[in-house]
């Protein structure tokens, strides 16, 4: 499953190319998966996405994550490394191709018992699930931001983090709706309701960094954030 934005970087290609070849790279099996991610073209968080992932989570020490969207497995596994003994990664995916690939991956990296993958479409299983989160990463369809939102906020614990990859569209977000293909015009519409929403609720810290094809990082200052 391609994702043609991971090649349309939203920073100068030789900056892109520096903080993907300069910073330290994996090691062990992570490595050998995101070496083969990448040989396939298979999308995953990119290596400069990798480094401030594992960064923040040195800093943030969560304890219990959720991820929206697993794809092969990579992030949970990287995530995982960070919840300590008795943390643990909840993720959901509704793709059978990449759920059975990142059931092996978690066998391979040996994360299974840390992690639990639940089954189905998004949509379904979040407003199924109680108690707080620490950290939430969401990486999953772009049209579906803003629908996810609600819950997500509803899962985080107040002050968590919410993370969330790929937010520019490939540098597209900031066009006008005719300039966009019309096949790609609901992603940018949501998109931008998203950003506005985040940008601007009074219950909400964010900020937007340009790594890979975008991130926003959003903490909540309430216990409870209406939209």
């Amino acid at each position: 499953m391609q994702n043609e934005m991971m090649h349309r970087p939203v920073v100068k290609p030789e900056l892109v190319d520096y903080m993907r070849t300069a910073q330290k790279p994996l090691t062990g099996k992570l490595h050998e998966i995101e070496k083969d991610a990448n040989k396939r073209g298979v999308p995953i968080i990119p290596h400069e996405t990798v480094v401030f992932m594992e960064f923040l989570l040195g800093q943030v020490k969560p304890q219990q994550i959720l991820e929206v969207g697993t794809a092969i497995g990579f992030s949970a596994s990287l995530m995982a490394q960070f919840v300590g003994d008795k943390g643990h990664v909840t993720t959901i995916d509704r793709f059978d191709k990449m759920i059975e690939e990142a059931k092996e991956t978690f066998r391979y990296v040996g994360t299974e018992d840390k992690i639990t993958l639940l089954e189905g479409q998004a949509a379904d299983v979040l407003p199924t699930l109680q108690g707080k989160f620490d950290f939430i990463f969401m990486d999953s369809a772009k049209s579906k931001y803003i629908e996810f939102l609600p819950d997500c906020l509803r899962l985080l614990k107040k002050e968590g983090i919410l993370m969330v990859d790929d937010i520019f569209q490939g540098g597209t977000i900031l066009q006008s709706e005719k300039e966009i293909p019309r096949g790609k015009r609901g992603i940018h519409k949501k998109l931008n309701q998203f950003l506005d929403v985040i940008n601007n609720h009074p219950d909400l810290t964010s900020t937007l960094i340009p790594l890979g094809d975008g991130v926003a990082l959003i903490t909540k200052e309430a216990e409870q954030v209406n939209l």
